[in-house]
Parts: structure tokens; sequence; C-alpha cells
């Protein structure tokens, strides 16, 4: 049996007696960090294949080898659900990630609003964020995290079969819109069928123009998440629990 306790994501095609060497980061935490040895079975996935079992045949500080012995898990993909969110401080972003992640976003999009604090992040780092949480989760799937688009760009470019999620703080308190599109037959049609994307705004709230263009989409519910404002990174989450148990694969 593998030790489900250590689940490394590899980028190579994943199948029985695949040889899967390690780079030098893998090879630390495997070995280092993690203290396994030349025979000691961990998960491996790769977002397409599926997990499986895989044994360290090699083992060294700056590299290893894996071979693939069984499919433990069927690949599981998420529901197609974007997240777009405003970068807010450093570790809350992370958190926005990684949540992001775990809770089955299938593509994580930092948008930058008329209010956003930040004019760049590291794409790189905050994709490294979402395949640690998915290790951490016991997902097969990795989203992927894109650059930062401004979001006028983004609406300009939206694809028209996909719903989306506005999260509107101005509607602190009131009803939301999303149960009312749940209630319509096409609704309840849409379930996991029809694309959506949630869209999160900054710690300074999106601008009047903003909120305007947003109501005036064909696309886009306005929904409130409850009596009081949240912070960004409780939104987030707050978002994406309210959309996977009405709409998603929690229902």
């Amino acid at each position: 049996m593998a030790d489900t306790k250590i689940r490394l994501y590899v980028e190579q095609p994943l199948g029985e007696g695949q040889t899967i060497p390690l780079s030098r980061d893998q090879a630390h935490y495997l070995f280092g960090v993690m203290r396994r040895g030349v025979g000691d079975a961990l998960a491996v996935f790769n977002g397409r294949d599926g997990e499986w079992r895989a044994v360290a045949r090699e083992a060294g500080k700056r590299g290893g080898t894996l071979e693939v012995v069984e499919q433990t898990a069927p690949q599981r993909d998420p529901p197609d659900l974007w997240l777009l969110f405003a970068p807010i401080k450093k570790a809350r972003t992370d958190f926005i990630v990684e949540k992001a992640a775990e809770m089955g976003a299938a593509r994580i999009m930092p948008v930058q609003t008329e209010f956003t604090n930040s004019e760049r992040i590291r794409q790189d780092r905050l994709q490294a964020h979402a395949v640690e949480a998915a290790e951490q989760c016991g997902g097969t799937f990795v989203p992927e995290v894109s650059d930062l688009q401004k979001l006028d760009r983004v609406l300009a470019d939206w694809p028209e079969d996909r719903q989306l999620m506005f999260c509107d703080e101005g509607l602190a308190g009131g009803s939301s819109a999303l149960t009312g599109f749940i209630a319509r037959e096409e609704g309840r049609k849409a379930r996991l069928s029809e694309p959506w994307a949630i869209l999160i705004g900054p710690e300074g709230g999106f601008s009047e123009g903003e909120r305007a263009r947003l109501h005036a989409l064909p696309f886009a519910h306005a929904v409130s998440l409850g009596p009081r404002i949240l912070r960004a990174d409780t939104a987030a989450v707050a978002a994406l629990t309210v959309w996977q148990q009405a709409l998603g694969d929690w229902a």
C-alpha cells in the first residue's frame, strides 16, 4: 500500500511500469524531509491519469527514481468552475489559491480591478501553492493559476456560454439572484454541465462603474453572501461553498 500521507504531483504520464525521475526539490522532500528511502511507497498523480502507487527505486540528495506500480484511484476532475479574485496581501492571496484548489475550482484567475492594491503577482509561486494544496487534499486535479489580468479585459473576452456568480458587497443582507436561477428549470438543468465562474472583489470593493457594468451583463448573477460584508479571502471560501452546494459536486 502507498503511504497515503505522502502524495506527490509529477508531470510525466502515469502507467504501470513507468519510471519517474525526481527533481532535486522532490527528492529533498521525499528522502530528506519525509525520511523515505528505497522500497518505500507513496501516491503520485499528474492531474490527468488519476492516482497511482509508486515505489522509490533510487534515492539521493539531488534526485531519485520512482517506479509506478498500480492505479489506486481514477481521475477526478472538478466542475468547470473558474474563480476570479482581486489579489490582496501575500499570505491572504496564498490562502485564496490554496482553498480554491481544495474546494474544486478548475481555474484560478487573479484580476486587477479599479481598487486592487496589488499590481503584480508571482504566478509561478501561486501555481506551486495550488499543486501543494492538491497534494494535501487528496485531489487528482491541479487547477491552472493564470497571470494577473485586468477585469475589464477579461469581461470583454468572456465566453458566451459561461455564467458568472458576481459576489456584490452592496447586496449584503439582501437576496441572492443565484437562488432564483436555480429555481428556474434552466437552472436545474445547468448543474455540472454548464460552465460557471465566481468573481470576488478587492478589499475596497468594486467601483460604482464596475458594479453597474456587472449588473448589466446578461451572464452575471449578483449574489449576497449573507448579512455581513466579508473579507476578500473569507468571501472566496464562502462563495465557493455556496456554489458547490447549490450547483457543484457537493450537491
